[in-house]
């Protein structure tokens, strides 16, 4: 056979790109060492907040909470309307511990009022895409329970950026760009668009960006503890003041009230009902390493079932980044995350999802050994886990009419979401559909040398958001990540009382029964995709975490986006710019479509613990505005 043959020039290109950075070479950012303390968080303001409180003396979960309240406060790609989910190591119990302050659906959340309303899935903004307020119950809870200090402490940064703080160009930018949406809604517009009027109506950058309103309600939850504390309660009792006052007073009251002003479903009953979640994660591990993520109300699991996966190849003797290792991914990556679409939802409300098959290494084994290795599956489906759990499959009706694009549907009244499908093939991705992919989010990484960890993911309530009221929280929009027809997910129906199945991903990793690992991503659907190859990288090619949070990624489009219209691109493939051409060229001919970018995934935070040397390495990402401080 000739040498110019093709197929042996593909087995060439598989074999030769095989380049990864060694632990010698250096990061565009410098990595942060630490022995006492870290704070990581997506602004340099909110990662300051957490420092403070390590200087007041408090815990790595003193820190995140108040990193949680200034990034809230800066909208950070959220709001304090949004939901907030956490992984906490718990070095006196020597466990891992998972937080669940997810909204759920309010009332009168049906398929059928939003189908009468002419939508396919819930908008994706306004007053109907929200869901009850998560993140402030999720930092009194974790304070309450886990943390040291006051809540007058932990809120005092939040409340000082509140009162005003110069606003950051990217936000203020983007309060510009987003200008028309916030226009509609009544408390909105004054706390965004203080130069009403101007050709530019939001705030300059550097500008002090006021929020009275929000100030105010900071200032209800400190003074609902204080009363506590002066009445004989405790701290926890005091701090739950505070929560009650929240979700069962006068700011729930008030918070109501702005919601249904604007439309919106949001009740007291509502807010009354809804409770923090402490719970059990599930984990898996990998190569040494036990790697946690919360239940399959979020997509964290699909990380978990790829490394299951990967597991059966050999990733480091394929090359970092060669064709044949890129392929890899996105056929276990593909696979994961069709059984995230068709079987993740609220594991609170039936039916039951398939956990134990999800998570089977036997499944893994199975899926994996139906992996084409020369070409991309373009109709890749959701497998049948219930064998693995001596189960019977209650959805094979539905399983064996689902496509990777959604099946087509029809409604009597055209709704936002009611836009035509996108061919499979198209010249590239679409602006709005490459923005909702990666929609939203901020992640914050904590740890103290007394063994906390900390890793959360808070989104939810993000510009362009419905302030409620004059209570100057901005509300989720996460109701758009349900769906209305069993067709399209019969584990996520939306339903009253309901969470949705969210993209909000932390990880936490041990190694010999003590934190190894923490680390987060912001961006949608691709987190975990970003957040598989940061560990892959560490574990299998020895990068630091700086380098490991610069390194190019890839990213498959394959999935069902969890925002907007829920659309899916086949093949798409993204890659770093810089990617040889023999590389794209061998990966053509697989299949794929290629799409070329600079950045390729969102902010990685992390931190990585040196159990040699009695010290801690943090990382934050060289692109965005993500920061880190040590100590």
């Amino acid at each position: 056979m000739s040498v110019s043959t093709p197929g042996v020039w593909l087995v060439l290109i598989m074999l030769c790109w095989s380049v990864a950075p060694s632990a010698a070479q250096s990061s565009e950012k410098p990595p942060l060492h630490a022995r006492h303390w870290l704070a990581i968080t997506g602004k340099p303001l909110g990662a300051t907040a957490g420092a403070l409180m390590f200087a007041r003396g408090g815990n790595a979960v003193d820190a995140s909470c108040a990193m949680l309240a200034a990034v809230a406060t800066m909208w950070d790609v959220l709001s304090w309307g949004g939901e907030t989910q956490a992984l906490i190591y718990h070095p006196k119990l020597k466990k891992v511990i998972g937080v669940n302050a997810l909204g759920v659906a309010p009332s009168g959340a049906t398929p059928e009022f939003y189908r009468s309303q002419g939508h396919h899935f819930p908008p994706e903004y306004g007053p109907l895409a929200a869901i009850t307020p998560g993140t402030p119950g999720g930092l009194l809870t974790m304070l309450a329970e886990y943390g040291t200090l006051s809540l007058a402490q932990v809120l005092a940064p939040a409340i000082q950026m509140a009162d005003g703080y110069p606003i950051e160009a990217q936000t203020a930018n983007y309060i510009e760009r987003q200008k028309k949406e916030i226009q509609q809604w009544k408390y909105s517009r004054p706390v965004f668009l203080p130069h009403t009027g101007r050709d530019r109506e939001a705030p300059d950058p550097g500008e002090l960006f006021v929020q009275r309103d929000l100030a105010a309600t900071l200032r209800k939850l400190v003074a609902a503890e204080r009363r506590a504390l002066d009445a004989g309660k405790g701290r926890k009792a005091a701090i739950y003041a505070a929560y009650d006052r929240f979700y069962q007073g006068d700011i729930a009251r008030e918070l109501v009230r702005g919601v249904q002003e604007e439309g919106g479903l949001i009740t007291m009953k509502d807010l009354a009902r809804w409770k923090v979640r402490i719970e059990e994660p599930l984990s898996t591990t990998y190569k040494g390493s036990t790697v946690f993520k919360l239940p399959v109300w979020q997509q964290g699991p699909v990380m978990l079932q790829a490394l299951n996966l990967l597991e059966q190849a050999d990733l480091k003797g394929m090359g970092y980044n060669s064709p044949r290792y890129i392929h890899t991914l996105y056929q276990a990556m593909n696979l994961a995350y069709a059984d995230r679409d068709f079987y993740y939802g609220d594991p609170y409300v039936p039916p039951e999802e398939p956990v134990e098959g999800l998570l089977s290494k036997e499944y893994a084994r199975a899926r994996f050994a139906g992996i084409d290795t020369t070409r991309n599956d373009s109709t890749v489906k959701p497998g049948d886990p219930y064998p693995y759990q001596n189960g019977r499959n209650p959805f094979r009706d539905l399983l064996s009419r689902w496509t990777v694009m959604a099946a087509p549907d029809t409604l009597e009244k055209s709704g936002q979401q009611d836009r035509p499908p996108v061919p499979q093939r198209s010249s590239g991705l679409d602006s709005a559909f490459k923005a909702g992919f990666y929609s939203g989010t901020t992640s914050i990484e904590a740890a103290d040398e007394a063994g906390w960890v900390v890793s959360i993911t808070p989104s939810g309530g993000w510009i362009p958001a419905v302030i409620a009221g004059r209570t100057g929280v901005g509300l989720s929009q996460r109701a758009q990540s349900f769906v209305t027809r069993p067709e399209d997910g019969p584990f996520n129906v939306i339903a009253p009382g309901k969470y949705p199945r969210v993209t909000l991903t932390p990880t936490l990793a041990l190694k010999g029964g003590l934190p190894f690992l923490s680390f987060a991503v912001q961006g949608g659907d691709s987190q975990d995709q970003n957040l598989l190859q940061f560990f892959l990288n560490i574990v299998e090619f020895g990068m630091t975490p700086q380098q490991a949070a610069e390194a190019p990624n890839i990213n498959s489009y394959q999935m069902r986006s969890s925002f907007g219209a829920h659309e899916s691109r086949p093949g798409y493939l993204l890659l770093a710019s810089n990617t040889p051409d023999s590389v794209r060229t061998a990966l053509q001919r697989m299949g794929y479509t290629l799409e070329l970018e600079e950045r390729t995934s969102g902010p990685i935070n992390a931190i990585l613990f040196d159990r040699e040397h009695g010290t801690m390495w943090g990382a934050s990402s060289n692109h965005g505005e993500d920061h880190g401080i040590a100590w």
